[in-house]
């Protein structure tokens, strides 16, 4: 048995972060990982601004963080030799009900997914400096690629399984509506999925212009651009991706898809009122969600060391550990922020 003593990032509650002194034991099983970098998420800065996500509140002290890439200390693998650079899956589904058993483990009914106070108690982020966890969460990758790049995997896998959620998309037209880091990034899986033509709409004058450096065609403004080229013969866009889950965003995607073409819901909002209903059936569009990812996560690393994607442009800032209030605050700057990175 190893006890190790690791700083912490815990929130307890709205606006209540702080980096802590705790204890792990390494007793031989799963793998002791030496947590390198973290990547902050929307869900990090919602606990944080919030206390909560949703309708799951802090009710205790939770270590923050999702995606995360370190170094392996110690394993129960032979795969797995010290000093072998690793991208750390959070999902741990329990490989035993009804969707683990078909290879739907996002759908997991008992998922254990890093950072979530889904349960109780809360399991446990990434944000620390040593963590422990199964050993085939860690995704080994050349240890000559960057760690500031592999901190996207858990991003990236979200928009490859969107993506995936399309079907084959070769040779199509695509609407990316809400290019924050994860529609920047779904307009690069579609890229690289052999989109034929993408084109995005956000607010933000910043984001149009990093999802064009991540590969759109065309990036128009979500509140002054022309988009009824693309509403004429009842749409033009064979996929459209909401990634915003703002209602005018979601009837936006509705109105530019064509018939019988697919609206992937990727962007999570609250009730939709006055839901355009009869546009979804009479185009017979095909209306499917996306939630987290499976096997995407390998593909999301293989594609980072083969260098598929590049997903720098969307890296704004780093921060040292210890700062991590002033760290969570710029990421909630969105004049500013798109991915910010914790250094351990």
């Amino acid at each position: 048995m190893t006890k190790i003593d690791t700083q912490s990032c815990v929130v307890t509650g709205k606006k209540d972060v702080s980096v802590v002194e705790q204890q792990i034991d390494y007793q031989g099983q799963g793998t002791l990982v030496k947590v390198t970098r973290g990547g902050i998420c929307g869900s990090d800065l919602h606990y944080y601004e919030h206390g909560q996500v949703g309708d799951f509140k802090v009710r205790e002290a939770m270590v923050l963080g999702h995606e995360v890439v370190g170094v392996v200390e110690k394993s129960d693998t032979d795969r797995l030799k010290p000093g072998q650079k690793v991208a750390l899956n959070p999902s741990k589904p329990c490989k035993a009900c009804k969707y683990c058993l078909s290879g739907d483990e996002n759908q997991c009914t008992t998922m254990k997914f890093f950072g979530s106070a889904m349960y109780f108690p809360h399991i446990n982020g990434a944000f620390t400096q040593y963590k422990i966890v199964d050993s085939d969460q860690c995704i080994a990758f050349d240890n000559q690629v960057s760690d500031r790049l592999m901190v996207f995997a858990e991003p990236l896998a979200v928009a490859i399984h969107a993506v995936n959620q399309a079907g084959d998309i070769k040779g199509k037209t695509v609407f990316v509506s809400g290019v924050g880091p994860i529609g920047s990034l779904i307009v690069a899986a579609a890229k690289a999925k052999g989109a034929k033509e993408i084109v995005c709409a956000d607010l933000s004058e910043r984001c149009l212009s990093l999802a064009q450096e991540m590969g759109a065609n065309i990036a128009l403004d979500a509140a002054k651009g022309d988009f009824a080229p693309y509403q004429a013969d009842k749409g033009y866009f064979d996929v459209s991706f909401d990634a915003s889950g703002h209602p005018s965003s979601i009837r936006r995607c509705l109105e530019l898809t064509r018939a019988r073409g697919t609206l992937v819901q990727v962007g999570m909002g609250g009730a939709v009122n006055d839901f355009p209903l009869m546009m979804l059936i009479a185009k017979e569009i095909n209306w499917v969600g996306s939630f987290r990812f499976t096997e995407e996560f390998n593909t999301a690393v293989e594609w980072l060391a083969n260098k598929t994607v590049d997903p720098m442009p969307l890296l704004s800032a780093e921060f040292p550990q210890g700062d991590l209030v002033e760290a969570l605050e710029f990421a909630m700057d969105k004049s500013k922020a798109s991915k910010v990175q914790l250094v351990f």
